[in-house]
Parts: C-alpha cells; structure tokens; sequence
C-alpha cells in the first residue's frame, strides 16, 4: 500500500511541475523571470527525488539481499532530507530578492547541503551503529537549518510588525507545523500501536506520514506561487534592488 502512496504523490507532483515547465499559469501572471522558473525547477526538482526514493524503497525494501534493502533505506533518508531542503531553495530566493548577497549566500549554503546531505546518507557506513550521531546531526541540521534565514529575514525587513513578514511568515509557521504532526506519527506509531495487526494496509502511521508530506511540499508549492505574485507585484526599493 505505501508503494502505491508514494506513486500517487509523484502524480499529484507532477502537476505542480506542468504548471510551471510547460503550462505556467500563475507564473505568467506574475511575469515570471527565467529566474524564477529555475528557482522553481529546482524546488520541484527536490520534491520529485523526494518520491521517487520513497517509491525505491517501498519496492525493495523486501528484497532477499539485506545490503540491497539497507541501501534503498539510505537512499529515502536522502530522499527526505533533498525534500525538504528543496523548500528552502524557493523560501531563501524570494525572502531575500531585494537583497542579492545575502540571497547568494543562502542559496550557495542550501545548494552545499542538498549535495553533502545526499552523498552522506548513500555511505555505506550511513545506517551503522558508529554514525549514529552523525544521522541525527544530519537530520536535525535539515530540519532547524530553515530557522536561521527566517530569523534573519524578519530582522533585516524590520521585525514581525512588517507588512512582508506578516505576510508569508504565517506561511512558514504552517509549514513546520505540518512536518511536525507528520514527525510525531512517524515517530509514535500511532494508531497501530494501540490497534496491532488491525491497520496493516489501511489508516496506518506511515500512511498518514505520506499524506502529510503531501500536504506540506504542495502548501509550500502554493506558498512559493503566493510570495512570487507579491515579489513581482511590488518592486524592491531602489536602495536594496537587486
């Protein structure tokens, strides 16, 4: 069952990339640079490695060789980190589009970590014992990464009181709240853990997992549509344009 989820969240994907490759839609309205269709390829590039190594791995997961089912563990744990890092590329872009060196530098950082998160978790060595701290350094630096720029954005456009910052930071706490909620069912084993061997092919945790993982990377799909219309619909001062 989760083999067919994770089939059906490239399909749901897919769409998100049509609209912005081949049919643009919204980004057309917001006359969309080349810039932003890159920014956006990439993001949804991320989502899709996302999938398709959860689809690996839900397909060989059984497979008779231990070596050739731990690799393809390895291989989703990647696939989640790219995920989520693949929101941040969008987040940083046009959080910072008035501010061109600090949109580099983050952009350049997120970009490291995609390829250092990616060639760490397909280690051999990865799901040992001996990197069991690295894992958990790796994983937690993912997720708390997102925290920093936010920080620094709100600060360099004047604190939560600005008209930007109310705007999308909303958006962002949404985000992280969703990837929380999907976090505790994975972690917490609910509900099977209280019905055993009732929830085997529906309604379990790790359903619910991925359908969460959905609804996040498509909120942060329509969150990255949202802020470009508003990047586009007003212009950086002249003092910090790009």
């Amino acid at each position: 069952m989760n083999r067919f989820q994770c089939s059906l969240r490239i399909i749901l994907t897919s769409p998100m990339a049509t609209e912005h490759t081949c049919l643009p839609g919204c980004a057309l309205k917001a006359s969309a640079s080349r810039e932003d269709f890159v920014i956006c390829s990439i993001c949804l590039f991320c989502f899709q490695v996302c999938m398709l190594c959860s689809v690996g791995y839900h397909l060989f997961c059984c497979h008779r060789s231990e070596k050739t089912s731990r690799r393809w563990m390895a291989l989703d744990y990647a696939g989640i980190s790219i995920g989520i890092l693949g929101c941040y590329v969008s987040g940083v872009f046009y959080a910072f589009y008035c501010n061109n060196y600090w949109r580099q530098v983050y952009l350049i950082t997120v970009l490291a970590m995609i390829l250092a998160v990616f060639f760490a978790q397909i280690h051999p060595s990865y799901l040992t014992q001996q990197w069991h701290r690295l894992r958990s350094l790796i994983f937690c630096s993912v997720s708390i990464y997102g925290i920093i720029p936010t920080i620094h954005w709100i600060w360099l456009n004047g604190g939560v009181t600005a008209s930007i910052v109310q705007e999308f930071a909303p958006r962002v706490i949404v985000m992280y709240f969703i990837a929380a909620i999907a976090f505790l069912f994975y972690i917490s084993k609910v509900p099977e853990r209280y019905f055993p061997g009732q929830l085997n092919y529906l309604g379990s945790s790790h359903q619910v997992w991925h359908i969460l993982a959905v609804v996040m990377l498509y909120w942060w799909h329509q969150s990255t549509v949202y802020i470009m219309q508003y990047r586009h619909s007003k212009p950086c001062p002249s003092h910090r344009a790009r």
